[in-house]
């Protein structure tokens, strides 16, 4: 996935889960009590929810055997970026009834049990709220410094260095065998769910089965709904167990159900695997899926710097990784003004808010940020929320106020992009790579310090060319 990373920032929509759910953003986390197997019941559904058609007995818990879940693990790999989801405006060919009945085909193809089928979808209804709730996904239209802001808060920091005190333990052995930082996984389990705060309350198959069946991602959630059919038919879950968020996450880091089955992991050697209540699950299970994504021990991820104001602007790019030394030469310094290592490793400079906002340098374990969400927004947040409980300090101040583009004029500046031959897929509003990129060749050919990042005055020189 992160191959295909070509400029400075990637889609705030193409995010890997599509659909997060966070939970406040200043609470404690909640309390996390061992599970009681089969597995601990996560949140009911509200009742404003869609419920499933009936309660059934739980199906007989069938802990796989090694085989059995390294063939699962194999089928369900993620492994390049997600299919490129249609437009907005786009519709069914089919009633959602009759791509149910074709969906429950496919799945006993695949091997579903019946029992199962019927339990997971007999009375399964279209959401519209979902599908609103799919379309709208506003949170990552927001600025990196609000975003970041709202999210990655003081209380989170304080949370998250409580977390590793209080499963030192866990997290020792996860360092060990897994090389991923406590901080890291730390800092995921913070944005995803708040340490369990914010799970989501809604019944996953509802959601997923609505997903699934929308023209929009349905190719995506077809595969995420016939895991989570797999999840129940081994007896990991129940269908009135499985709650999460509306786009199908499960537990406190908000794993799909194919990230589920390729990465979770028995953590605690209880017999289950517990992703709601149980943080040896959860840290391992996290931990395993890092190291699937690339997670490269013993080596940094992301470092706040300090910019000079003569740098050569069109170097800042995801794209672009050069020495540190080179770096150094340019005069970019750690955030205490001292100087960085002046050694080989491969960076590159991320400028989220132009020239004049916050800059870090982005090591090849950022690459895994990208592939757990592929917003940059929610990517840089992440990550520098890690070195922030890992000791790092506050984001530095933007060197001045900086306009941000409202969603009319980011509308605007897309459409005269297109109008000049830039590919910006969707005018939405929404400033991902493909209009990242496009500002970055506007600003090169109109002499305009070309660090990607889009202006108004960006905005009125195209207006005035028109």
């Amino acid at each position: 996935m992160a191959a295909g990373i070509t400029t400075l920032a990637l889609s705030s929509t193409a995010t890997f889960a599509q659909g997060i759910e966070f939970g406040p953003t200043d609470t404690k986390p909640a309390p996390v009590a061992k599970p009681k197997p089969p597995a601990a019941k996560p949140p009911a559904p509200t009742a404003a929810q869609p419920q499933p058609a009936a309660a059934a007995a739980p199906i007989a818990r069938q802990v796989p055997a090694a085989n059995a879940a390294n063939s699962l693990a194999a089928k369900y790999a993620t492994s390049g970026l997600p299919p490129k989801p249609n437009p907005a405006n786009c519709k069914n060919e089919v009633g959602f009834n009759t791509w149910l009945a074709s969906f429950r085909k496919q799945a006993a193809a695949e091997g579903v049990s019946a029992r199962t089928i019927s339990l997971a979808l007999d009375g399964r209804t279209l959401d519209s709220g979902v599908i609103a709730r799919d379309r709208k996904q506003g949170f990552f239209a927001q600025s990196f410094t609000d975003f970041a802001a709202k999210l990655a808060t003081n209380n989170r920091v304080t949370n998250g260095r409580a977390q590793i005190k209080k499963n030192a333990d866990t997290f020792d052995r996860a360092g060990k065998e897994y090389g991923v930082p406590a901080s890291v996984i730390t800092g995921f389990w913070a944005l995803e769910s708040d340490f369990g705060a914010g799970m989501g309350k809604l019944p996953i198959l509802n959601s997923l089965t609505t997903l699934a069946y929308d023209c929009r991602r349905g190719e995506m959630f077809r595969k995420e709904l016939m895991a989570a059919l797999e999840i129940i038919d081994r007896g990991d879950m129940t269908p009135d167990t499985m709650i999460g968020s509306w786009a199908g996450e499960i537990g406190q880091t908000q794993f799909l159900p194919t990230r589920y089955l390729a990465h979770a992991i028995d953590y605690d050697g209880d017999g289950d695997i517990n992703l709601f209540a149980s943080p040896t699950d959860i840290i391992g299970s996290t931990a395993n899926y890092m190291t699937h994504l690339g997670w490269r021990r013993d080596e940094p991820w992301l470092e706040e710097v300090i910019v000079t104001n003569d740098l050569p602007w069109d170097k800042a790019d995801l794209a672009i990784k050069l020495p540190r030394s080179q770096w150094s030469t340019w005069g970019v310094t750690k955030v205490d003004g001292l100087a960085l290592p002046a050694d080989a490793m491969p960076a590159s400079l991320m400028l989220p808010m132009g020239r004049y906002g916050p800059a870090f340098l982005a090591y090849e374990n950022f690459n895994v940020y990208l592939q757990w969400n592929q917003s940059l927004t929610y990517a840089i947040t992440a990550a520098w929320l890690s070195t922030r409980i890992d000791g790092a300090p506050p984001m530095q101040k933007p060197k001045r106020q900086i306009a941000v583009l409202g969603q009319d004029d980011a509308k605007e500046l897309q459409r005269q992009l297109k109008k000049r031959g830039f590919d910006v897929g969707e005018v939405d509003g929404k400033i991902g790579a493909n209009t990242r990129a496009a500002v970055k060749a506007m600003q090169v050919k109109l002499g305009f310090p070309a660090d990607s990042y889009p202006t108004p005055e960006l905005l009125a020189a195209l207006q005035s060319e028109s």
